[in-house]
């Protein structure tokens, strides 16, 4: 499962530490698949539930710790329904789906402030995609806002992997229609003998790679980007690839996500600095969880660390 570290703006705990949250998805999921497993093999087993209470106390630090530790310990154990399902495919359609309402709370909450999240993602087929299709050691940013000179400018979907971005532009028309690579403005959807207009989408996708290549760059980071315009519904014509660029097509679809599936690396320290840049130049609009509402030193604590 590809790790949320970034969806539109809202904020998510992997701004906060980009190094730490990675390996922390890898391990919870682990534990949680290990433990759905456990319980869906056991099922006359009594789910033992740990006390989630922190005690109180008045100082500014320990309330941060406590709350920190009752946040994780709530998160590590997948809520369980009264009903698991009854093969071991539907199980692990099952434990994608939790995994997936846990990543969306990672990326719309951090420990101190939340983001009112559009309910639509828990739902969004293309967001479901990119997260369950593909391994834990690709980190994605969902359609990020990036600040750039004090103004926003959304970007396509972004895949960090331990060796490279890549930078996708999903298109995807009725699967009959054919989409035709045009000028340098437009491309063309051919549908049943009717022709559309459609803005050229690498356009999107350069206008994307300045920004990200304008970060790295600031951060002396050398990292490889690639664009690609992908449609797995349609095919795609074109007379010459341009440089940098893959246009997958519905036959093309194929091995290129073989490809990325097949990619095996841990996490690098390359590619969590890269994220960590690209992170700190995005948008985000939150507001303060009731319980810090007047706890104006908690931003300041958290900055030190």
């Amino acid at each position: 499962m590809a790790q949320l570290i970034k969806l539109r703006d809202y904020i998510s705990r992997y701004e906060w530490n980009a190094y730490r949250y990675p390996s922390q998805f890898i391990r919870l999921k682990q534990d949680n698949w290990r433990k759905l497993q456990h319980t869906w093999n056991n099922p006359s087993e009594e789910i033992k539930e740990e006390n989630l209470e922190a005690p109180e106390t008045g100082s500014k630090f320990s309330k941060w710790k406590n709350f920190l530790k009752k946040d994780i310990k709530k998160e590590e154990v997948i809520k369980q329904k009264p009903k698991l399902p009854d093969t071991k495919t539907e199980l692990k359609h099952y434990f994608l789906d939790e995994m997936l309402r846990f990543q969306l709370k990672w990326a719309t909450s951090t420990v101190t402030d939340k983001s009112f999240m559009d309910e639509s993602y828990h739902k969004d087929p293309l967001l479901k995609y990119f997260l369950q299709r593909f391994p834990d050691i690709y980190l994605i940013m969902f359609y990020p806002v990036f600040n750039v000179r004090k103004a926003p400018i959304d970007g396509e979907i972004i895949l960090i992997s331990p060796v490279g971005i890549e930078i996708i532009y999903v298109l995807e028309e009725p699967p009959q229609a054919e989409i035709v690579a045009g000028d340098e403005r437009t491309w063309t959807i051919e549908d049943s003998g009717k022709e559309s207009k459609i803005i050229n989408p690498i356009i999107s996708l350069k206008r994307t790679e300045q920004i990200i290549r304008s970060i790295l760059n600031s951060a002396v980071l050398d990292f490889s980007i690639q664009k690609t315009v992908l449609s797995r519904t349609n095919n795609i014509v074109f007379s010459a690839e341009p440089y940098n660029l893959s246009i997958v097509g519905n036959t093309a679809y194929e091995e290129w996500f073989q490809e990325k599936r097949r990619l095996q690396s841990p996490l690098k320290s390359r590619q969590l600095k890269a994220a960590e840049a690209l992170l700190k130049h995005c948008q985000s609009t939150s507001v303060k969880r009731p319980e810090w509402e007047e706890d104006t030193n908690a931003y300041s604590f958290m900055d030190e660390k």
